[in-house]
């Protein structure tokens, strides 16, 4: 039971994506082959060069810029929610976050917490790093694990209760738990646009963050307890 887990012990996370290149005609000829017979099923009748708006979400024609991560620090009756960001250059960003996960949740009792991360977080932060040649950490490396041996865990799977016929999103789930909204500024469409045309990673670093906040204050509903109020997070 998730009430029965040590918060101390969970690292919540975030990413946000963008396509590899800002425009379909940066990508070499062959790579612009490869995205359209990847893309031919979900495009449909739009063309390769317009879907490729949306090719942020694919591991091997996108890239991470940001990734957001938080974790609680219990003393007493004092809860803390600290809050920090990676960002710049990709393998740089994949560097530090494997840095953090060696150096400060590599145990055993470690978990990793993020709203469908064993579909998309999880999953892309670990074929990114293997296209940028960087040994998977013990966490993302799910080889020859059972399912129960496997150290993640996902709100979207938990708010399922066994149900795998419906997508909740996070701004769904949110709203319906009654938890303040993440979505107060842009959206998952809208942070291509804000990296490439306007450069303003702070404006994503902000949202990617909150999203993390959100997915601890999911957990926390999901477990029973109190939700975090604003001056229990601490950006560092």
């Amino acid at each position: 039971m998730i009430s029965k887990l040590n918060l101390e012990d969970i690292l919540f996370l975030d990413i946000e994506t963008v396509p590899e290149t800002q425009r379909f005609s940066e990508l070499d000829e062959t790579k612009q082959q490869l995205w359209e017979l990847k893309s031919q099923y979900q495009r449909g009748d739009v063309s390769a060069e317009v879907f490729y708006e949306r090719a942020g979400i694919w591991a091997e024609f996108g890239k991470i810029v940001c990734i957001s991560v938080g974790y609680f620090n219990i003393q007493g009756d004092i809860r803390t929610f600290r809050v920090t960001s990676f960002y710049g250059e990709e393998i740089k960003i994949l560097k530090d976050f494997k840095n953090l996960l060696l150096s400060h949740f590599s145990q055993a009792k470690h978990l990793l917490c993020a709203h469908n991360g064993k579909e998309f977080d999880f999953p892309y932060i670990a074929r990114r790093m293997i296209i940028h040649n960087i040994e998977l950490p013990y966490k993302l490396n799910l080889f020859g694990k059972k399912p129960w041996e496997v150290p993640h865990l996902d709100t979207l799977e938990l708010w399922k209760f066994g149900d795998y016929k419906t997508y909740t999103s996070l701004k769904l789930l949110t709203n319906v738990l009654n938890i303040p909204s993440p979505k107060d500024d842009i959206d998952g469409s809208d942070v291509a646009r804000v990296y490439y045309e306007e450069q303003d990673i702070d404006r994503i670093i902000t949202y990617c963050e909150k999203d993390t906040i959100a997915v601890a204050q999911i957990f926390l509903r999901l477990r029973g307890d109190d939700i975090l109020d604003e001056s229990d997070i601490k950006h560092i």
